[in-house]
C-alpha cells in the first residue's frame, strides 16, 4: 500500500513538471534525448520528463550597465568611461545553442569594445562627438552578437570621468575661449559704432541743416533731466564770422 502511494506520488510529480506555461514574452528551446528539437511558445508547453529539456529564453529588452573602464585615449589621457548596453534575443536557437551565456558574452563583449573604440579616439572627441560614439560602438558591438541571435539595439557612454589635472586644464581653455569671444564681440561692436559715426559725419557734411537739427535734439535732451543748467541757444551762423578769420590767419601765417 505505502509503494503504490509513493509510485503515484512520483508520476503525479512527472506529470506536473510535463506541464510548462511560457508567457507572452518567453519562448522555450526544446531538446529531445540530447538534441534540438524545435523553439515552442508562448502558450502550455508539454514535455516528457527525462526524454525532452525546456530551456526558456525571454525575448524582453534588456537593459545592462557596462562597468566602468579605464580608458587611455589616443592623446594619451586616462579617462574612466561606462555605459549602457540595449539588447534582446532575437533567435533563441542561437542564443541557446551557439554561446554558453548570451548575458555574460555579451557583457563581456561590451566592456572590450568600450576601452577599444574609445582608446582609438581624442579627448575631445570623446567629449564633443558623443551621438557619434554611441552609434559606432552598437555598430560594431551588434555584429559580433549577431552569431549568437542577439540584435543590441543601442550603446550610450553614460559618464566619462577625468583627471583633476585635466579637469582644470580644461576650465582654464574654457574660461580663455570665453574671454576671446568677448573681445571679438567688443572689438566689432566698436567697429560698427565707428562705421556709423563715420557715416553720420559724412551725412551731416553733406546737409547743414542736419547739424542744426542734432543740436536742438540734443539741447531737448538735456532739458529732460532735472537739472538747474541753462542753456542759450545761438545760431550756427554767429560763429562762421570767426571760423573765417581764424582759417585766414593761418593762411596768413603760412605765407611768412
Amino acid at each position: 500500500m505505502d509503494t503504490s502511494i509513493v509510485v503515484l506520488l512520483i508520476l503525479g510529480l512527472l506529470l506536473f513538471s510535463a506541464f510548462n506555461i511560457l508567457r507572452e514574452y518567453e519562448r522555450g528551446v526544446i531538446f529531445l534525448l540530447g538534441r534540438f528539437w524545435k523553439v515552442k511558445g508562448p502558450g502550455l508547453i508539454i514535455v516528457i520528463p527525462g526524454v525532452q529539456k525546456i530551456v526558456k529564453v525571454s525575448l524582453r529588452t534588456v537593459v545592462m550597465d557596462v562597468p566602468p573602464q579605464d580608458v587611455i585615449t589616443k592623446d594619451n589621457v586616462t579617462v574612466k568611461v561606462n555605459a549602457v548596453i540595449y539588447f534582446r534575443v532575437m533567435d533563441p536557437k542561437k542564443a541557446i545553442i551557439d554561446v554558453e551565456d548570451y548575458l555574460y558574452a555579451t557583457s563581456q563583449l561590451a566592456q572590450t569594445t568600450l576601452r577599444s573604440v574609445l582608446g582609438q579616439g581624442q579627448l575631445d572627441d570623446l567629449l564633443s562627438k558623443r551621438e557619434e560614439i554611441n552609434a559606432h560602438l552598437q555598430k560594431v558591438i551588434d555584429e559580433q552578437t549577431e552569431p549568437w541571435g542577439v540584435k543590441v539595439a543601442n550603446v550610450e557612454v553614460k559618464n566619462v570621468d577625468l583627471p583633476q589635472e585635466m579637469q582644470r586644464a580644461l576650465a582654464k581653455q574654457a574660461e580663455a575661449e570665453r574671454e576671446r569671444r568677448a573681445k571679438v564681440i567688443n572689438a566689432q561692436g566698436e567697429f560698427e559704432a565707428a562705421e556709423k559715426l563715420s557715416q553720420a559725419a559724412d551725412t551731416i557734411g553733406q546737409h547743414p541743416p542736419a547739424l542744426q537739427l542734432r543740436f536742438l535734439q540734443t539741447i531737448l535732451d538735456i532739458s529732460t533731466d532735472r537739472n538747474t543748467t541753462t542753456f542759450f541757444p545761438l545760431p550756427l551762423e554767429l560763429f562762421e564770422g570767426f571760423y573765417k578769420q581764424d582759417k585766414q590767419g593761418t593762411k596768413d601765417s603760412g605765407k611768412e
